[in-house]
């Protein structure tokens, strides 16, 4: 059976939480719950979990204190975390799991899902050392990781070309012309890389600016990019893109 602990400062939650996974995952355990620093530590150590449900803000200080004391771990982990700009942004770029307060039954049970797929697989460094890096603003170079069935990609953001969606899924075009496809919508990536000088042409495309060779005005219109790729351009988008474009010259 596969064990689990919830670390949050909300007894509620920790009970809504437990609940959820006892009527969805009949397999999974919940061996324990806390609601500080201090107390999650000690959980974890004593109950050595498969998975743990981690809120950012506990008692004590945060969820991250907890990974330090800790690292390197090996158990799977879930963020579960009210609104917090620097945290999610350091979740998405890292490729983490994550659930947003309120919890949304379905968001949490895809999210437990993924997360008993990976039991079995080792964790990769790359994940937390890149998480840490953004959340406490180290570095300069922004890494994205992209996690695929196979692999974690960790890729330059100044090295993606342009993003194209395919309903749940987003393949990344790099400059070295390979490419990464992801089962992550576009909207979990639009909100960090537009950012970083990403624009949207088009509900389907997210492209770096500065591979922007020149944008056609007629009537629908399209960007040619450096590798000469033409990428879509929506009416209602057009002249939004046709301003950027001037602003950045």
């Amino acid at each position: 059976m596969i064990s689990a602990v919830i670390i949050d400062d909300e007894k509620d939650l920790r009970a809504l939480n437990a609940s959820m996974i006892k009527d969805n995952f009949p397999d999974i355990n919940i061996v324990g719950e806390a609601d500080s620093v201090d107390g999650g530590v000690k959980l974890i150590q004593d109950t050595k979990p498969d998975i743990v449900l981690l809120d950012i803000e506990i008692k004590g200080g945060t969820g991250f204190n907890i990974l330090q004391k800790l690292h390197p771990y090996n158990f799977k982990l879930i963020f579960i975390t009210a609104f917090n700009e620097f945290a999610i942004k350091a979740i998405k770029f890292s490729a983490m799991d994550y659930i947003l307060k309120p919890v949304n039954e379905y968001e949490f049970i895809e999210a437990i899902k993924r997360v008993v797929e990976q039991i079995s697989v080792a964790d990769n460094p790359v994940q937390y050392n890149n998480f840490l890096s953004h959340y406490e603003k180290k570095t300069q170079t922004r890494k994205l990781v992209l996690r695929t069935a196979e692999a974690l990609h960790l890729v330059d953001v100044k090295d993606i070309i342009y993003c194209k969606s395919d309903n749940s899924y987003t393949t990344f075009y790099l400059n070295n012309a390979n490419h990464v496809m992801v089962s992550k919508s576009m909207k979990e990536y639009a909100s960090i890389l537009e950012e970083y000088e990403f624009v949207r042409p088009h509900q389907s495309f997210l492209v770096n600016l500065k591979y922007i060779s020149k944008i056609d005005k007629s009537d629908g219109g399209f960007i040619i990019l450096s590798n000469g790729k033409e990428i879509p351009v929506s009416s209602r988008r057009k002249q939004p893109l046709i301003q950027i474009l001037e602003q950045s010259c």
